[in-house]
């Protein structure tokens, strides 16, 4: 594929430990959408001395779905490559995408994702498979819970190289988000019929049972605990974000009027 035909589309809002790792490897781009929520770091004057073919656009954010579809409407090419701006493109994955022949029934390419902390990457991660790569005038992006995600119109192929999910933001930066999360994320759960939500979704619903299944899942079945001091902090991450959504799911049965 040729990368002319691709523009990469990345979210940004207050990513200045993150966006020039992202941008140091896509210099093949001809053009990158960064689209920003109002960044007040350094995060703009750190893209564009990162890449000379960043243009920015400003746009308040509502919620990711929303602030996606928005970003579409911004590609001027056929195709997109949506980005986080803590994402880091491997080299395989590039040449990879280098490589695609021109299917007319395929029409998005997804690929996994590899999970480091400071820049070690771990063995194993909960992150899900992502559709990264895919024909603009055929998706459309959807909130669920806390989230976002594409709905492509066709077949998406799966990729073999992977993306490196790095975020290097401060760890004060990063509880504060997954409260925000929790909140919505809770509202979400208690609205949802139980017989529609996941096994892992039901689960949360609960209260607490998550959180202890969560330690020993990734610690052990996982093989976390191999990795180190990496792979204990990404356990306990993952635990705290189980342990803030349960105490929020508690607030919102306690508290319904507020909500």
């Amino acid at each position: 594929m040729d990368f002319d035909q691709i523009t990469p589309l990345i979210l940004t809002s207050n990513e200045a430990p993150n966006i020039g790792r992202t941008l140091a490897v896509l210099q093949w781009a001809q053009e990158i959408v960064l689209l920003d929520s109002g960044s007040s770091d350094e995060t703009l004057k750190i893209a564009r001395s990162a890449h000379p073919n960043v243009r920015v656009e400003m746009h308040p954010f509502e919620s990711f779905a929303a602030q996606c579809n928005f970003g579409l409407t911004q590609i001027r090419t056929d195709w997109v490559l949506s980005m986080d701006a803590d994402y880091v493109m491997t080299p395989e994955l590039i040449s990879e995408i280098q490589a695609l022949e021109s299917h007319a029934n395929v029409v998005g390419y997804c690929t996994d994702f590899r999970y480091c902390i400071f820049g070690r990457p771990l063995r194993s991660t909960l992150y899900p498979a992502r559709t990264v790569l895919y024909r603009r005038a055929l998706a459309r992006y959807h909130d669920e819970g806390h989230g976002h995600r594409v709905i492509v119109d066709g077949r998406v192929q799966k990729l073999t190289g992977k993306i490196d999910h790095d975020d290097r933001k401060p760890l004060s930066y990063w509880i504060r988000s997954q409260d925000r999360y929790a909140v919505v994320e809770a509202r979400h759960l208690l609205l949802e019929p139980a017989d529609q939500l996941s096994f892992q979704d039901r689960l949360r619903r609960k209260i607490f049972f998550a959180p202890a299944v969560m330690f020993f899942y990734l610690l052990f079945a996982r093989g976390l605990i191999l990795d180190g001091w990496p792979g204990w902090f990404y356990v306990c991450q993952r635990t705290i974000a189980e342990l803030i959504l349960s105490l929020r799911l508690i607030e919102q049965k306690l508290m319904p009027k507020h909500y």
